[in-house]
Parts: structure tokens; sequence; C-alpha cells
């Protein structure tokens, strides 16, 4: 394959159909948690607010400003973000970064739809981008149960 291809094959029209269509993409007013996580390589920004009821994401937003990869990740997770644990949220993410390190399988349900991203495994630079709202939402998800247990 040429690169042109390969760049084709990178940014396909599921990629660029899930980019445009992000759900949860309003940051949220008084959440319980929010993180910024930052790609240094690309410079992509996720914000993530969310808060937490019993232990599952009782409310969720996001902002990003990433590439089309970073926006259809964020994008699937935004999906079905609701209602998951921590739990959860971290076996998408350690699924989703064995996918692009390790070629192993894509994220399961209630995350599935990874697969679109499987092309990226080539593109380390923007493995990054590609984490970073599962990262991100990981991480605001703890802050937001210390808080709660204070």
């Amino acid at each position: 394959m040429t690169a042109e291809t390969d760049l084709i094959k990178l940014y396909s029209q599921r990629i660029l159909a899930l980019a445009a269509d992000m759900p949860l993409a309003e940051r949220l007013e008084a959440p319980m948690a929010s993180v910024k996580k930052r790609a240094p390589l690309c410079g992509s920004t996720v914000t993530v607010d969310l808060d937490v009821e019993d232990g599952r994401i009782s409310r969720f937003g996001q902002d990003v400003k990433a590439c089309a990869l970073g926006q259809a990740s964020a994008a699937l997770m935004g999906q079905n973000i609701l209602g998951r644990t921590q739990a959860e949220v971290e076996a998408a993410r350690d699924a989703l970064k064995a996918m692009l390190k390790d070629g192993g399988p894509p994220p399961g349900a209630p995350f599935a739809g990874y697969d679109v991203l499987e092309p990226a495994r080539d593109y380390k630079n923007r493995h990054a981008s590609i984490m970073l709202a599962l990262e991100a939402t990981s991480q605001a998800m703890a802050e937001a149960q210390q808080a709660d247990c204070a």
C-alpha cells in the first residue's frame, strides 16, 4: 500500500462521521470532577467533567480539541459512558492501549466500536490523542470518588 492509501484507510468515513457527531460534547456546570489531559506530541487536549453516583457516572461532558482520531475515540466513549463504573472505564482504557501498542483486540462491550481505530496502530504519533478521553475519564472518576469519600 502507498502512504496515500494508508492515510485514506486511517481517516475512514466511519472515523470522520464519529468525529463529526460527538455525544456529550458540552462541559458540565459544577461537576464533581474535571480533568484536562494533553498529548504533548500533537497538542490534542480533552477536558472531561463528570459526576459519580453509587459508583457510576451519572453526568458527563467533554471538550475535545484533537485530530479526527482523538475525536472519534472520544465519540465512541461518549456513546456509552453514562452508567459506567471505574472498573469498566479502566478496562476499556487498558484494552485500547493494548490494541494500539500490542495488537490486542479492541475494547468490548459496553465500549464496542473501537475496531474502527485499528488502522492507527501503525501511527504511534496518534496513540496519545486516541487515549486521551479514556485516560481523562478514568482520572476524573478517581477524583470524584475520592471527593465523595472525603
